[in-house]
C-alpha cells in the first residue's frame, strides 16, 4: 500500500512521518492481501491558524481500495490522537466491507441451487 502524505498549515518532521508509516501498517496489512496497489493519501496539520484550545489539529485519510473510495476525517487537540482515531475509522471501514463482501458470497441466490 503506498502512502501520501502531507501537511497543511504545519511542517512535516520525520516524527509525524514515521508515526502515520507505523500506524497505517494495520491497515496495510488488511488491504495488501487483496489489492497491492491500493493508495491512501494523508493529510495532517492545523484546521486553523487562529486557535489554541480545543480540537483544532486534524487528521483526514482518504482510501482507494479495489475501486472503492474510504474516507476518514477527525478533529482533535493532539495531532497523534487524531491520526489514531481516523486510522481506527478507517480500520472500521475497510474491514465491514470485506465482512459485507464475504457475506454476499455466501448468500445463495433462489434461482441457482
Amino acid at each position: 500500500m503506498q502512502i501520501n502524505l502531507k501537511t497543511k498549515d504545519m511542517e512535516l518532521t520525520d516524527a509525524i512521518r514515521q508515526y502515520v508509516d507505523e500506524r497505517m501498517l494495520t491497515v496495510a496489512k488488511i488491504v495488501d492481501e487483496y489489492d497491492p496497489a491500493a493508495m491512501v493519501d494523508v493529510e495532517v496539520g492545523k484546521s486553523t491558524q487562529h486557535h489554541n484550545k480545543g480540537p483544532y489539529m486534524r487528521a483526514e485519510m482518504n482510501l482507494s481500495f479495489l475501486g472503492n473510495m474510504f474516507r476518514s476525517e477527525e478533529e482533535r487537540e493532539d495531532l497523534y490522537e487524531a491520526i489514531d482515531t481516523s486510522k481506527d475509522d478507517l480500520r472500521r471501514q475497510v474491514v465491514e466491507h470485506k465482512e459485507r463482501a464475504k457475506d454476499q458470497e455466501r448468500i445463495p441466490r433462489p434461482d441457482k441451487e
